[in-house]
């Protein structure tokens, strides 16, 4: 949040409520749990009950659960990151320098993302974008120093 501390697990721990409706057909097409089974993911929802109590649960008091997943999806449309990258040739496949990756996001966020890899290896795992609790603007993310900034990060197809 704008005061420099994380939005992120806060209290009262709201409840999740497993989708059965459109909703979870618009989250299993858009926010795919590619952790998990498709059976069991659909069915105990794991990935996106573990973000709606991470990250949810600190704007509880302006949006439910519905309206918070609604929330993310437009605003992943708005934010479409993937087409933002090909835009700039940063493609699956192929290694890119942190500066490459981070200046591409910024071309539509105009503010810092947080561009994370997977530990152990120097892949690109996620890039994070923030928002004020009532997700009326972006600020700059925290680095999450999960990349080392001095080698190419691979971008896995």
């Amino acid at each position: 949040d704008k005061e420099g501390t994380l939005l992120q697990y806060c209290k009262p721990k709201p409840n999740y409520r497993n989708f059965g409706d459109k909703m979870l057909n618009n989250l299993d097409k858009n926010w795919i749990q590619l952790k998990y089974p498709e059976d069991y993911a659909r069915n105990q929802q794991p990935l996106w009950q573990y973000q709606y109590l991470k990250h949810g649960s600190c704007c509880q008091k302006v949006y439910d659960q519905n309206r918070y997943f609604s929330l993310a999806l437009r605003l992943k449309d708005r934010f479409d990151l993937l087409r933002t990258l090909q835009i700039h040739r940063i493609v699956p496949g192929s290694s890119y320098t942190f500066k490459e990756i981070l200046d591409a996001v910024k071309t539509v966020t105009q503010t810092d993302p947080d561009v994370k890899c997977t530990k152990g290896a120097q892949e690109l795992y996620e890039i994070g974008i923030c928002f004020t609790p009532n997700a009326d603007s972006l600020i700059p993310c925290r680095q999450s120093d999960t990349c080392d900034k001095s080698k190419d990060i691979f971008f896995r197809s």
